[in-house]
């Protein structure tokens, strides 16, 4: 027995196809055709009788008439960055890239499995399909023409998924949206690589932003690695939204890359903690800011009161003993770094 079942599938690789701009020429020989075909119906009554048509000619002229419709099916009209894979009988033909006017073989079926399936906020959706979320499938009978076209878009359109909340670094829960701008590279690997390259995408999307954002912490956090190095960085999400964009743009190309697609860019649209935990985290902000503030005050006060007893000792305006100073010291400390205005006190007798 062997020991390897079946046979490697070859790498599917998009094959264009050339030089079938020929639609305009193929449909006016098909209308010429139709039109014979009648022609030959009506003279095969002049010809004969009413009640006996000469029969060859009006066989011939049904007959024609039957098949000739059937190179209709070959037209394929394609706008500008536009595509349409081909297939017939289950084998893959190629692929029409490029606005033109095409005849092919009236058999070949155009695939695109996702066809039916729209993104939010992408470029094929329209404006009653934008506050759907994630993926919605269309199902309207007034869209159904809509659906059954099998035309691949090469434009770059932007994938917005829905908020997702996951845990940083330090196992806060965090709410972050991205936006990723993608388009079709390779047609045939986009359609027969995968079973729906729009939902695959969409999926890889939330994998990735899982992935790197629970590597980083929402603010700068001490002690935390975020590039692997073994070394402590500064690395945030709030604080490095570039360099985090750009690893999870680079994450999904990775895992998209047999799919066909090209992640040409990802940015992050939305970004707090989650409002369970956002207002603590306000109020952990807010302290953490009347702390720098405080050690800036008392920082500059220590530094006023050093000057004042240096130029007094400098000048002789004053002679103060430790005691005296003490006091001074303690008057201007809390002058300085008080809330609230001093109310000054007028001292009518002796220094002593």
């Amino acid at each position: 027995m062997s020991g390897k079942i079946g046979s490697e599938q070859k790498p599917m690789k998009e094959k264009v196809l050339e030089g079938k701009k020929h639609g305009m020429p193929a449909m006016i020989l098909t209308i010429a055709v139709i039109a014979l075909s009648v022609f030959m119906i009506v003279e095969s009554t002049i010809i004969g009788t009413e009640d006996e048509p000469f029969l060859p000619l009006i066989l011939g002229g049904f007959i024609l008439l039957g098949v000739g419709w059937i190179p209709l099916m070959g037209l394929k009209v394609l706008k500008p960055q536009e595509a349409l894979v081909l297939t017939l009988f289950g084998e893959y033909v190629g692929t029409l890239k490029g606005a033109g006017f095409y005849f092919v073989n009236p058999f070949c079926t155009s695939v695109n499995p996702a066809a039916k399936t729209r993104l939010g906020q992408s470029g094929d959706v329209d404006d009653s399909d934008r506050g759907a979320g994630r993926i919605t499938i269309m199902q309207s009978a007034s869209q159904g023409a809509q659906q059954a076209n099998k035309k691949i878009s090469l434009k770059a359109m932007t994938l917005s998924n829905a908020k997702q909340k996951v845990n940083d670094v330090l196992g806060n829960p965090v709410e972050i949206s991205v936006a990723v701008i993608w388009k079709v590279t390779d047609t045939a690997k986009a359609v027969f690589n995968v079973d729906n390259y729009k939902e695959y995408l969409s999926l890889q999307c939330d994998s990735a932003v899982r992935d790197i954002v629970k590597i980083y912490p929402y603010d700068v956090a001490p002690g935390i690695d975020t590039t692997g190095d073994g070394k402590a960085d500064d690395g945030s999400l709030r604080g490095s939204t570039t360099v985090v964009a750009e690893r999870i743009r680079a994450m999904i190309q990775d895992k998209v890359a047999d799919a066909g697609l090209e992640i040409i860019e990802a940015r992050i649209t939305y970004l707090a903690y989650a409002p369970e935990i956002a207002a603590v985290m306000l109020q952990r902000q807010q302290a953490s800011a009347v702390i720098d503030a405080r050690k800036m005050i008392v920082d500059g006060a220590v530094g006023m009161v050093e000057m004042a007893l240096d130029r007094l000792k400098e000048n002789g305006t004053v002679e103060l003993d430790e005691e005296r100073k003490a006091a001074m010291v303690s008057n201007l400390l809390v002058v300085l770094c008080g809330n609230h205005d001093a109310q000054p006190v007028v001292n009518s007798g002796s220094l002593y």
